[in-house]
């Protein structure tokens, strides 16, 4: 909760609004950022697109990265955030994209496996990761990554 409220106060000294792009942790972003005071001067949209054909559709996916990629992705994951932030005007904005499990994909990645993009001033990154326990867990331990990340980002951009 700390990092999440740290993430407000800079996007609220900066004027700043973040908007997230949201596939396994299924809004659970928007629900942390929403829990602290303050969210509604910062917060203003997020999507969640489970399906391809939304990310499609809503956030600007390419099939053809989803094609050569898959959806669990780092350039998903990008593509997610980037859509995001384009349709909403933030500066800053978040995607998830993985297998909270129990199942491995179809392709064999493991459950656990989640790719974050983070979208800040103009410049895209993701970032792998694999986080452990049951769906629940890795869905609010994405999130919670996905949260100090946009925090880092923010920094490293304010120096």
């Amino acid at each position: 909760m700390e990092t999440t409220r740290q993430l407000i106060e800079q996007l609220r000294q900066h004027q700043f609004h973040i908007s997230t792009a949201e596939s396994c942790t299924g809004g659970m972003i928007a629900s942390m950022l929403v829990g602290v005071s303050g969210a509604s001067e910062v917060f203003e949209e997020g999507y969640v697109t489970y399906s391809n054909e939304v990310k499609i559709k809503n956030l600007g996916v390419s099939a053809e990265t989803i094609r050569k990629y898959t959806v669990v992705s780092g350039p998903v994951a990008e593509e997610m955030a980037k859509g995001a932030a384009d349709r909403s005007g933030a500066a800053l904005a978040l995607s998830t994209t993985g297998y909270a499990g129990p199942d491995d994909g179809e392709d064999g990645t493991p459950a656990g496996t989640v790719y974050i993009g983070v979208y800040c001033c103009g410049a895209v990154k993701s970032v792998h990761c694999h986080f452990k326990g049951d769906r629940n867990e890795v869905r609010r331990q994405a999130a919670q990554k996905a949260l100090r990340l946009a925090l880092e980002a923010l920094e490293e951009r304010n120096g």
